[in-house]
């Protein structure tokens, strides 16, 4: 875990997400309120985790983040500036500050390109901002790569010729291409083995070390986000229930709900 700053690089005020029921035999169905005025500062410089069972809303939240849902209400604000008010061209360069690690480095890289391709295309995306010549974006792709453990000899390598830790460290090289602050990490070892989470856990910390990133980590996982975060807020059924220090939430939870998912949760094992 890194030091953090007090400016909140990520705000997001009383967010609200209603879904049209929808049409069916006997009607149309209630909406469906999958999230109900969430509210948290992310700050800069912080890994800040949002856990929550399945159907808890913390997908809808990421969404909403991305800009791949519209909140129904409510605010999200990155360095000061609403989202929902830039124009197409600030948005496209707000995307390349806001990146994501997906949970499944199986389905997240395209079979059909190299390991060069992928971690290129971001640079590619954004030149405008960036504007790395190819020979630039194929150097910078193997700096990455020597980054996150791998190296230039695997540029011209296909997703399939790699285990699963291996490919989320190229998803991880890839999410670093376009040079963000913040990135939002979902999921991102809930698919690997036990002692290769401990190894991917512990390449983004020094990552987040060296290269003063801010971290948005999704997880149901409470062992991985005690290890990572320095924060962690629960959510269930769309409402925030409980939010703060991470060593405060797991060593005098506040609430039921807290408490019962904190008693369940394994140990994380480091090698």
């Amino acid at each position: 875990m890194s030091e953090s700053t007090s400016d909140p690089i990520l705000r997001i005020e009383n967010v609200t997400k209603t879904y049209a029921g929808r049409s069916g035999l006997f009607g149309r169905a209630a909406p469906v309120q999958a999230l109900k005025g969430v509210s948290l500062d992310v700050t800069r410089g912080q890994s800040f985790g949002l856990v929550g069972e399945s159907g808890s809303g913390k997908t809808t939240l990421t969404r909403s983040i991305l800009r791949l849902e519209e909140p129904t209400s409510g605010r999200i604000l990155f360095e000061g500036q609403d989202m929902a008010k830039l124009s197409a061209k600030a948005l496209r360069a707000l995307r390349a500050r806001v990146q994501i690690v997906f949970q499944d480095p199986y389905a997240s890289l395209n079979p059909r390109m190299s390991v060069g391709q992928i971690v290129t295309e971001p640079m590619a995306i954004h030149h405008d901002l960036l504007r790395l010549s190819a020979a630039q974006q194929r150097e910078r792709a193997a700096e990455l790569l020597t980054l996150v453990g791998l190296g230039p000899q695997h540029l011209g390598r296909h997703p399939h010729e790699f285990s699963g830790g291996q490919r989320q460290r190229i998803g991880i090289a890839r999410a670093l291409a376009s040079g963000p602050d913040l990135l939002l990490l979902d999921e991102p070892t809930s698919a690997l083995d036990v002692s290769v989470q401990a190894q991917v856990l512990n390449l983004l910390i020094e990552l987040q070390d060296r290269l003063g990133l801010t971290y948005f980590f999704i997880s149901h996982d409470l062992a991985v986000v005690r290890y990572l975060c320095d924060r962690v807020a629960l959510i269930h059924h769309g409402s925030l229930v409980e939010e703060g220090p991470t060593d405060r939430i797991f060593d005098a939870p506040q609430t039921d709900y807290a408490r019962m998912l904190i008693g369940a949760a394994p140990e994380l094992r480091v090698p």
